[in-house]
This record gives structure tokens, C-alpha cells and sequence, in this order.
């Protein structure tokens, strides 16, 4: 029997998606929605502000995507987006440069600001090739390593054990601060890269010789997708005009249009049970109790966790992250190398037990995302000629903070510049080796535990969870989300999708 009445507990991107998918899939359903905040969208935020030199596209959360998520394909077709795309082919510099940063105090030869290699001929040219090169050439001979009574490991002890202990902290804990923003020693491999640690299996104990072999097909699942394909062919990643938030603002304004769902935004949830009658009860702050036949929780599992008795919500700590913006009056040339942003890995030392800048990666936004900022320049090479430079860094993670000022938060001056700001342009200037001008504008965006980390053991523990919702609640109370899947735009565009497929 379909559900009634269905409640989606949390207005981020899992719950738009949810939200969106289940009033499609049951028509005569009603669909309530419910978000303590007053705004829809979670840490999907974009702000255009007003500068002498034009208007520019600041970003709090995700900036751009890659094309392989056919679901968020699917969500541009269907809420009719694809003329708010911006797309980065794959011959763009910002496709083909990637950077790390190497401190000059790291154990290894390279320093400074590095190319990532894309290409063999690069690679034998690059400063990291003797990282590089030796562990990838030797991975394939090395024995098969992993214990057998291993059902799962970290990051950095699967990168130690396949490529050695300086590929891991060089390229493993870079990677895992660019997505998860944490710690590799503590992240699950098979929840955060299932793909790597299924081609090691395919392998017979090489990652190297596990993506040479073909993989076992799949079934296809299928999307509605128009011509969203032809539009991807030969795209590195893509965004929005608008930003991120156009993805997010398109399902709200297409959920209020639906005369079967309903939005209850400054809306508190304390409660949450099962009733005898199979319903459930969700206890609302200041409004009558919500009555539903079936619960989609997207919710952050802690919060979760003080609404319900289920197994495994607090076992993933979160990461927090603060992105800073910064706006500057002079070209990218005369700022940063053409091309995406770079990652740093973690010191060898590990990480500092006081506070520090603690700087994960900086995006070169004004080379890959440029056609956000308004006016354009015109005819001209955009990276040698255009008038401002913008550009986002990430701190935090599993580097302690220091306090941020309650009520500053972003200005035209530098002479307003918290200590904290202050520290991150120096350090740029530093890692960037220029001294930079002073920023014509910056803002701080504080995210709170927005990003789980998935310790190892995550996807056993989701499925105790999944196998105690079948049992005790029948089904009828879902938990999806960043806690539960992968924590991307398209994982939570996925995962809202595929809910209530057993109902």
C-alpha cells in the first residue's frame, strides 16, 4: 500500500531531493517537509554581492561538479536549468592544472607550490616524481597486503599499504582534505573510495592492476536525462551562472508549485515515535504534533540521535570548515598560477594541538568559474587581463581554530580584518610566493560540523541500522544523508532519489 501522508525531516540538499522525488513518485501523497531553518538548501549557499568592479558569486559550500552524477543530470533536465550551466571543458587550464602545495619543511625533495602530473611526459618533469613515480611503478609487484581478517581501513593505512607511507601523507591526506575535509587515518576507504578498494579485489591485491581489468558490468540505471549528455561531452566540471544555489532554489520553487507538498520552514523537531496504529508521531516545536505513514530523516545523525533510539548515530564524528573569501583588484596573473587551486597535505608531524590557519586547499575560482562574475571581459585572455581575482580558501577540519568575531564576517576594508583572516592572507602570500595586494573584499562562512567523517567499520554499521528500520520501524522510517552515503552533491541528489523505493 502507498504511504498517505509522508514527513521529510531536514530542507538540505538530501531532503529537497527527497522531497522532490517522493511527490513525483506518489502523486496522491501528500509530502510535508520540514526545516528548522528559515532557508531551504543546508550548506548549499551562494551570495552575488555589489563591488565598484562588478558583481561576483561567492560560495559557502560546494562551487562546481563533475558530470559523472547522472542524478543531478537529471534534476538540470527536469527543473529545466541547462541555460544556467557554465561548463569547464577538459582542455582548460583549470581542467589540466591541479597544484599541491608542499611545505619547505616537508621530508620530501619538492617544495612550494606544485603541478600535479596529468601526463607522462609531466610526470617525469615533475618535482614529484620521485613520490610519484616509484610507488605506482612498484605497486603492481608489491604482494598482496591486505590481512585477511580485514573487513575495512583507513585511507592512509590503504594508501601506506599499496604505495608506502610518503605517497599516503603527500597524496592520500591531500585528497581526503579536498572532499571529506579530515583526517586519512581516520576515514573509511571503502566508504569514502569504494571504487579503490574494489579494484585492489579485482586486482587480487594491485589498485594498479584492478583498473586495468574490466570491471564486472552493471545494470544501467535509468534517468531521464534530455540532452544534458551532449552538453557534458569533453566537461572537466560545471556550475551554475547563479551558483550552487540554483540547483537548490529550482527544487524549492518546483516543490511550492506542487499542490501535493508542503514546506514548514523556522520549524523545531523534538520527538519522534512509533504509534500503534503504524503511524508516526514527529513532535514539532509550537505547532501540532505531525502525523505521517511514512519518515524520511535527513537529518544529520547526531541530531537524529536526540530524537530516536537507533544504533550508530553518533559513531561518525563531523569535520568543521571555514571557507573564506577573497576578492582582489588585479588580474589572476598577478595572483596565482593558471589553472583549479591546490591542496596541502598534512605536516609530517601530524597536526597541531593549538590553533593555527590550519589551510586544507584554495580554489582559483576567477579561472575555473569566471563566467559567474559580471562584467565579463570581453575578446581578451580572462586570466591575463580581467579586473579583479577571486578566489576561496578552506581551514579547519582536523586543524584546531582559533575563535572567529562574532560580528564581522565579511567587509570592503582590510583595516577590518580579524586576526584570523589576517593569518590566512599571509599564509597565502607565503604558499603563493607574491606579495599580494590587500583584498578588496572578504567574507568568512563558518560551517558547523558540516561534513561527517565515515570511520572505519561505516558501512556494516549501516547496515545493522538499515536491518533494525526493517524490523522495528517496518520500513516506514528512512535514514539517508551525508552520514549515511557519500557526502557529494550528487551522492545526496542520489540518495533522495532512490528513498521509498521499497514502499
Amino acid at each position: 500500500m502507498p504511504p498517505t501522508r509522508i514527513a521529510v525531516l531536514g530542507g538540505g540538499l538530501t531532503g529537497l531531493s527527497s522531497a522532490f522525488h517522493l511527490s513525483r513518485k506518489f502523486p496522491n501523497s501528500k509530502v510535508v517537509l520540514v526545516e528548522k531553518h528559515s532557508r531551504l538548501g543546508g550548506w548549499v549557499r551562494s551570495e552575488r554581492v555589489q563591488l565598484p568592479q562588478g558583481t561576483h558569486v561567492l560560495e559557502a559550500g560546494p562551487r562546481s561538479l563533475r558530470p559523472n552524477s547522472k542524478s543531478v543530470l537529471e534534476l538540470i533536465h527536469l527543473l529545466k536549468l541547462k541555460d544556467q550551466v557554465i561548463t569547464v571543458p577538459k582542455t582548460a587550464a583549470p581542467a589540466k592544472a591541479r597544484f599541491l602545495y608542499i611545505p619547505p619543511s616537508d621530508s620530501i625533495r619538492a617544495s612550494g607550490l606544485q603541478r600535479i602530473p596529468s601526463s607522462l611526459f609531466s610526470l617525469l618533469r615533475s618535482p614529484l616524481w620521485s613520490v610519484l613515480l616509484p610507488a605506482v611503478l612498484r605497486e603492481p609487484f608489491r604482494r598482496n597486503n591486505r590481512p585477511a581478517d580485514i573487513q575495512d581501513e583507513s585511507v592512509d593505512s590503504f594508501f601506506s599499504r599499496r604505495f608506502g607511507e610518503t605517497f599516503a601523507r603527500t597524496f592520500g591526506s591531500a585528497l581526503v582534505h579536498g572532499i571529506y575535509a579530515t583526517d586519512s587515518r581516520k576515514l573509511s576507504v571503502k566508504a569514502a573510495f569504494p571504487s579503490i578498494w574494489k579494484a585492489e579485489e579485482r586486482g587480487r591485491g594491485s589498485i594498479v592492476r584492478g583498473f586495468l581489468l574490466p570491471s564486472k558490468p552493471v545494470e544501467e540505471e535509468q534517468y531521464d536525462l534530455g540532452r544534458t549528455l551532449d552538453m557534458m561531452r569533453d566537461v572537466s566540471v560545471y556550475s551554475f551562472r547563479d551558483g550552487m544555489e540554483t540547483l537548490t532554489a529550482a527544487m524549492e520553487q518546483s516543490l511550492l508549485r506542487s499542490d501535493n507538498v508542503e514546506i514548514l520552514k523556522s520549524t523545531s523537531i523534538s520527538g519522534l515515535k512509533s504509534l500503534e496504529d503504524k503511524s508516526i508521531e514527529i513532535t514539532l516545536a509550537e505547532k501540532e504534533p505531525l502525523r505521517a505513514s511514512h519518515v524520511v530523516s535527513t537529518l544529520p545523525l547526531p541530531i537524529l540521535h536526540n530524537l530516536v533510539s537507533l544504533p550508530h548515530l553518533t559513531a561518525n564524528p563531523p569535520s568543521t570548515v571555514r571557507v573564506v573569501n577573497f576578492i582582489f583588484a588585479a588580474p589572476p596573473k598577478d595572483i596565482h598560477p593558471e589553472g583549479f587551486g591546490y591542496l596541502i597535505p598534512r605536516p609530517p608531524a601530524g597536526y597541531p594541538h593549538s590553533p593555527s590557519p590550519g589551510i586544507l586547499g584554495t580554489v582559483f575560482d576567477s579561472c575555473s568559474l569566471h563566467a559567474q562574475d559580471l562584467p565579463q571581459t570581453e575578446g581578451a585572455d580572462y586570466y591575463n587581463n580581467a579586473p579583479y581575482t577571486k578566489l576561496t580558501m578552506m581551514t579547519g577540519g582536523p586543524y584546531p581554530q582559533p575563535p572567529l568575531p562574532e560580528q564581522l564576517c565579511s567587509s570592503e576594508s582590510s583595516r577590518d580584518m580579524p586576526d584570523f583572516v589576517r593569518s590566512l592572507l599571509d599564509e597565502l602570500r607565503r604558499q603563493l610566493g607574491k606579495d599580494l595586494p590587500e583584498p578588496v573584499y572578504w567574507r568568512i562562512w563558518n560551517n558547523e560540523e558540516c561534513i561527517p567523517t565515515l570511520l572505519p567499520g561505516h558501512l556494516d554499521r549501516m547496515e545493522e541500522l538499515k536491518t533494525v528500520l526493517a524490523s522495528d520501524w517496518d520500513s516506514r522510517l528512512a535514514v539517508v544523508g551525508a552520514g549515511v552515503g557519500g557526502v557529494s552533491v550528487g551522492d545526496c541528489i542520489e540518495a533522495g532519489r532512490r528513498v521509498g523505493r521499497e514502499w
